[in-house]
Order: C-alpha cells, then structure tokens, then sequence
C-alpha cells in the first residue's frame, strides 16, 4: 500500500496555525496554540488563499485514499470533528468514517471512531507491513510530528505539498533543521487561481551530489 502524505504549508515551511481549530469541535476557534509550542499567534493563514479548485483537489485526495494515519493529535482533532457527524454528506466525512484509520501512538488506548486501529509497540514494523500490502494508498493528512518520523525512517513513497503563498515568518515547519536528507521526482505540478502550487513528489534514494574537481 502506497504511503502518502498530504501537508499544507506556507511559502517559508511553515504548517502550524494554517487553521485555526478547535480540538473539541474540529471548528476555527481562537484560543491556544493547538500545537504547544507557546507564543505563536498568527493562525488561519491558509482559508483565505483556498479557492475552488484546490478544495476541489483536497476533496478528490480524501475520497481515493484506502486506508488514513494519523499522528495521535492530529486523530483527536478530526475524531472530534469528522468522527462525530461533521458536515453529514461531505465526501471528506464520507473518506474519513468508511476507511479505516491507523494512529501510531503509544498512549491511545481506547479510540472511539469507529475503524480504528493503534500503531503500538514497534511501530515502524507496523507500518511497514502496511506499506507491504499488494494494492491501495494509505494517506497521512496533518501529522507533522508523525511525518517527520516517518520521512526519516523513509517510509513515505509519495509527498503531496500544497503550498500557499504566504511568508508566515514564525512557527512549526515541515522538514526539520537536520535531518535524513532524500531524493524526490516531481510526478504532478499545478497552480490554482489564488496562487496555490500543488506539488507530488515520489520519494528515492539519498539525492546525487556534485562532487570537486580538482
């Protein structure tokens, strides 16, 4: 089963506060930094740049995905929302209450959304036999502490980057100071009217670097 992740991200990296959610709701709410990190207050930087076509490619994504995992924070957000009838009839709801849902966590011990299954133990084991599966895509949506993870135990086959054009200048980015560093082909590029670029790149080896002539 192929992996996939699919993040939203401003122009300088950045994920954190692109919405601002209620984690007991799954709606725009103004109070804490959902993410912990303290100080950070410039959320809900994406809804205003998000026009038809890329929630239409959003929409699209969610209804081919076979499976979903989920960091545990990013789960309890849309458990709270998705999971308890959100939006009845939205192909998004329809993706997330019918597929089955992975969380890799060690401390979730009793999920009540209906389909899920807790990644525990040797949690890399368990996703890799996920990833063994003859057929179908498993989608990593939000999660950036779990895509970090995943990105440098290189068990991510596809990157999906939806890249708004907004510096936000502060908060939690995708891809770390250091880390793994890994090749990518570009397989689908498009831009939407407000600017959005919508990036899928196929994971390879470590990338090829130039080395001195002497």
């Amino acid at each position: 089963m192929k992996l996939t992740t699919v993040t939203n991200v401003s122009v300088d990296g950045v994920t954190q506060g692109h919405r601002r959610i209620d984690a007991g709701t799954g709606r725009e709410a103004g109070a804490p930094d959902k993410d912990g990190t303290g100080g950070f207050d410039r959320f809900g930087w994406a809804p205003p740049l998000l026009d038809d076509e890329a929630s239409t490619f959003i929409s699209q994504t969610f209804q081919r995905a076979d499976a979903f995992l989920f960091g545990r924070r990013t789960y309890e957000i849309f458990a709270g929302s998705w999971g308890v009838g959100m939006d009845q009839g939205n192909p998004v709801g329809e993706a997330l209450n019918t597929r089955p849902k992975y969380v890799a966590s060690t401390t979730l011990t009793d999920p009540q959304w209906t389909g899920t299954t807790v990644l525990s133990g040797d949690i890399a084991d368990a996703i890799g036999r996920l990833r063994a599966e003859p057929s179908g895509e498993m989608q990593v949506w939000g999660s950036g502490t779990l895509i970090r993870w995943l990105l440098n135990h290189r068990l991510v086959d596809e990157i999906v980057l939806l890249t708004y054009p907004v510096i936000v200048g502060q908060g939690t980015r995708l891809f770390p100071a250091t880390g793994s560093d890994m090749g990518l082909e570009l397989v689908d590029l498009r831009s939407t009217p407000k600017g959005l670029t919508i990036q899928t790149y196929r994971t390879t080896d470590r990338p090829q670097y130039e080395t001195a002539t002497t």
